[in-house]
């Protein structure tokens, strides 16, 4: 029964990926919500006289260059990423399911018009994308959202089309049109629902790439502005630093790749299954 045992196998690696990216996420936005109430320190105030300090009881984390305490800014800062982050995905998430609805149920001069256009912002790394919104728009979080939330929106579209076309004429679809269902509850009540699984997948990949391209345009240093906290700011701030203060880098860092990680294990748990 290789075949057999092949499948259970299968199935207790599948739960193992989505459990261990639920329990990783679960933590990290347990952290987030903490840093959102209460931090140690004021996470933006500087002591002069505990530059660079190393992990002690009184900082768990050291200091910074200017006597910051890293472990506050660490979880100010994870609870900002992780918010361009959300309002990113909230973006590309909405606008995409409206074009890849549109354009997967109906088709013709509809896809044609909206799928073209698409290809066009689809052809630009998300990033690159982003930084030319920013140019327009000047820096600061809320123009990194918007940015990237436009960046985001032709994955959205595509994987919602994708799914629209396999579903549009399916026996329940069928059903639905000749009990008299208009379009719009055809497309939003009748088949959105049965993509569910493949959208919140696709959520947590999009969460996984926000985080990246938030840290990363944060370290290029348009987007979370000084003395604001998050990962990428400080990681861009403790690049000066790695030799003589390895943890200014290490934490963040580490952060980064715990929400990271557990994003992209849940949506590998949630595609699997």
């Amino acid at each position: 029964m290789p075949g057999f045992k092949a499948g259970i196998f299968m199935n207790h690696k599948k739960s193992k990926n989505f459990t261990a990216g639920a329990v990783l996420t679960g933590v990290m936005l347990l952290f987030v919500l903490a840093g959102a109430v209460w931090t140690p320190y004021d996470p933006e105030a500087m002591d002069k006289t505990a530059k660079l300090a190393g992990v002690s009881l009184s900082h768990l984390m050291g200091c910074d260059n200017f006597g910051r305490d890293i472990f506050s800014r660490v979880l100010k800062g994870s609870g900002t990423t992780l918010l361009v982050a959300a309002g990113t995905v909230g973006i590309g998430t909405v606008c995409g399911i409206f074009i890849g609805a549109l354009t997967g149920y109906f088709g013709g001069l509809v896809d044609e018009v909206f799928m073209r256009i698409n290809d066009v912002l689809f052809a630009f790394p998300s990033v690159l994308l982003g930084l030319v919104v920013i140019s327009l728009l000047g820096s600061g979080n809320f123009n990194v959202v918007i940015a990237l939330g436009i960046a985001f929106v032709p994955s959205f579209a595509r994987i919602v089309r994708g799914e629209f076309i396999r579903c549009k004429n399916m026996d329940y679809v069928r059903s639905a049109r000749l009990a008299g269902a208009g379009h719009l509850r055809v497309m939003f009540v009748h088949i959105l629902p049965n993509i569910t699984t493949v959208l919140l997948s696709s959520v947590m990949i999009g969460f996984n790439n926000a985080v990246l391209a938030e840290a990363g345009m944060s370290y290029l240093g348009i987007g979370t502005q000084p003395p604001h906290a998050s990962l990428g700011r400080m990681l861009s701030d403790a690049q000066t630093y790695l030799f003589s203060s390895p943890g200014y880098a290490l934490f963040p860092g580490l952060a980064l790749i715990w929400m990271v990680l557990g994003f992209s294990l849940l949506a590998e748990g949630l595609k699997e299954n």
